[in-house]
Parts: structure tokens; C-alpha cells; sequence
């Protein structure tokens, strides 16, 4: 059961869910493919008939991959978990966000008290549609909000009252 739907006001009504992007994912991706590449050169190194040099580049080769392969993996669970336990929810009173699942961070921020809504995006994000939300409140800093997916939708359904 998704955590703002244990927080709902009586006759809160919800305007959008907001999600992670897909790009977190890319750290971990770049890690497995850097073990896979170092995988192929390995079983090249293995498979050349110069055997004076190749078995110990072979061995660090081996060494290589497989601490890309585990330092990936890691990366890819810490990246997904993030990303199922992040929940972004704009109601029609109020902005919730909640990351974590054994060590919870919540935020929320009642609509009349949001002082300005900023979108920040890099070059990727505006092509593949990520960036970072602020969210300045009055009396209180910036709460970034990063790798939010399709930023400006959700930047409208915190303004649009």
C-alpha cells in the first residue's frame, strides 16, 4: 500500500503521482557494461595463443569485470529500490514526497504555503524529459526534489489551483 494513501486527508482528492526517471539507472548500467567489456577482452585475452604475457593481464582482466559486475549490481538494486520507494503525490491541498523504506524521509507542504515552484534541466534532461523541482515555501529553504520524470507536468499540478 503506497504511503499517501495512509495520509489522504478526508476529501483530499490527489492531481498527479510523480516518479523517478528512468536515468538513475545509469550509473549501473555503465558499471555492467564496462564489466562486460572487460568480460570480452578477457575471454579474447584467453582465447589468443600468446600465452607469455596474456595469463597475468588475463587475471586482472578477470579481477576487473568481476568488480564491475558486483560494483554494478550493487548500483542497480540501490538505484531500484530509490526508485520504488520514492513517492511524489501533488493533492489538491497540499505536496507529499517520501523516500526510503527502512530509514523514511518525508516532506509535505501545504499549497498555500508554496512560494515558488523552479524546474531545473540539463540538456538531457529536456531531451529525455528529467530534471530537478524546487520548492521554495515561505519561511523555508529550497526542498530539491532530483531525477523527477516529466517535471513540468508536475510543476503545473503544484501552481495550477
Amino acid at each position: 500500500m503506497a504511503y499517501y494513501t495512509k495520509v489522504l486527508l478526508p476529501d483530499e482528492q490527489v492531481r498527479t503521482v510523480g516518479r523517478l526517471h528512468w536515468a538513475i539507472y545509469l550509473k549501473a548500467w555503465i558499471c555492467l557494461l564496462l564489466a562486460t567489456l572487460a568480460g570480452l577482452d578477457f575471454l579474447h585475452l584467453r582465447s589468443s595463443t600468446d600465452a607469455a604475457n596474456g595469463d597475468s593481464v588475463s587475471i586482472v582482466l578477470e579481477a576487473v569485470a568481476a568488480a564491475f559486475v558486483v560494483f554494478g549490481l550493487l548500483l542497480l538494486l540501490s538505484a531500484w529500490l530509490r526508485r520504488v520507494t520514492t513517492e511524489i503525490v501533488v493533492t489538491d491541498r497540499r505536496i507529499i514526497f517520501k523516500e526510503g523504506f527502512v530509514r523514511r524521509r518525508t516532506m509535505e507542504m501545504n499549497m498555500n504555503k508554496v512560494e515558488t515552484v523552479d524546474v531545473v534541466q540539463s540538456i538531457l534532461g529536456r531531451i529525455f524529459n528529467y530534471g530537478t523541482i524546487l520548492i521554495r515555501g515561505t519561511g523555508s529553504s529550497y526542498e530539491p526534489l532530483r531525477l523527477i520524470g516529466n517535471p513540468l507536468a508536475l510543476r503545473t499540478a503544484i501552481v495550477a489551483q
